[in-house]
């Protein structure tokens, strides 16, 4: 009696075992009731991936990782051991990925089939080839440097640009600026109070202006009327008309400024000018003395008296 309850304990106990090696098993992703293949992969690192990260065949979850251990023969490289769960085939030549699953750092394995170069079929325990893929934070890490570079380059140039801004902008050029911009805040002053001004203007009279765009617009259609009054053959008289006294106007012109008749003559010859001149000369003397002796020039009598010249006292 007392050997069967120890049987039914053992039993009890080998049954608890199994089933929380199964648990175990299960909870890291392994299915010990499905056939299973084996790959082992080299990598120099794993940053970042452990035990039962996944391995992903175009995106799709094929198995996961079983272990990862250092490589007896080189210890610095890395042995993963991967799980393949179901009847997924590949080549032999396929290459495994490690790559990020997203930002927060997560890693996975990507199995990336190689059907151009080799058509056998990987089997249960063959090596493959590892890669990995530059992740978000390596990408950043690669980059950081030359950004860093850049941005020294950046603050020395600028360093340069405000000392020399500094050197330039002295007490007499700052004064001078700050006078500028004065004068402009002024000047934009002023002329807000004069775009007031006239908009002032403009709403007092704005009757006025508009009386006057109507006498503007009544005379423009009386314009128009009087020109479409006008027939072609009117205003083509008129044209001729002025080109014939514009024809007249050079002609008289044209004699004026030559030495050809009476005014020409006045206008250009010198000589006729003194003549003409000597002559009124003459003849404001002989008036002025007519003037003062009119008797001389005058000789008659009232019963035949003959004039004579007075005598001249001694």
């Amino acid at each position: 009696m007392r050997f069967r309850k120890e049987v039914k304990v053992g039993f009890l106990a080998v049954i608890g075992i199994l089933m929380s090696v199964f648990s175990y098993n299960y909870l890291k992703g392994f299915n010990l009731f499905e056939k299973n293949r084996t790959f082992k992969i080299i990598y120099n690192k794993v940053d970042g991936l452990s035990v039962s990260n996944p391995v992903t065949l175009n995106g799709f979850k094929i198995g996961n990782v079983k272990k990862i251990n250092f490589n007896p023969d080189n210890l610095q490289e890395l042995i993963v051991d991967i799980i393949i769960e179901n009847d997924v085939n590949f080549p032999k030549t396929s290459y495994a990925e490690l790559y990020e699953t997203g930002l927060i750092g997560g890693k996975a394995i990507a199995i990336v089939p190689d059907y151009s170069n080799d058509s056998t079929i990987a089997k249960d325990g063959d090596f493959l080839k590892g890669s990995i893929k530059p992740g978000l934070t390596e990408l950043v890490n690669q980059i950081l440097p030359q950004v860093q570079l850049q941005l020294e380059v950046v603050m020395k140039n600028a360093e340069i640009v405000l000392k020399n801004i500094n050197s330039l902008f002295d007490a007499e050029t700052k004064a001078q600026l700050k006078t500028s911009i004065d004068d402009f805040s002024n000047l934009t002053n002023q002329l807000s109070e004069t775009s007031n001004a006239i908009s002032k203007l403009i709403l007092e009279n704005t009757q006025n202006i508009s009386v006057s765009v109507e006498n503007i617009k009544t005379s423009s259609e009386k314009i128009s009327d009087i020109t479409e009054s006008l027939s072609p053959n009117t205003i083509k008289d008129i044209s001729n008309n002025l080109d014939s006294l514009l024809s007249d106007l050079k002609s008289i012109s044209k004699n004026l400024n030559s030495n050809s008749g009476t005014f020409g003559k006045l206008i250009n010859d010198d000589d006729v000018y003194k003549n003409l001149d000597s002559t009124i000369n003459e003849l404001k003397i002989l008036i002025e003395d007519v003037r003062n002796n009119p008797n001389k020039y005058i000789n008659f009598s009232v019963i035949g008296r003959k004039y004579k010249n007075p005598k001249k006292d001694n």
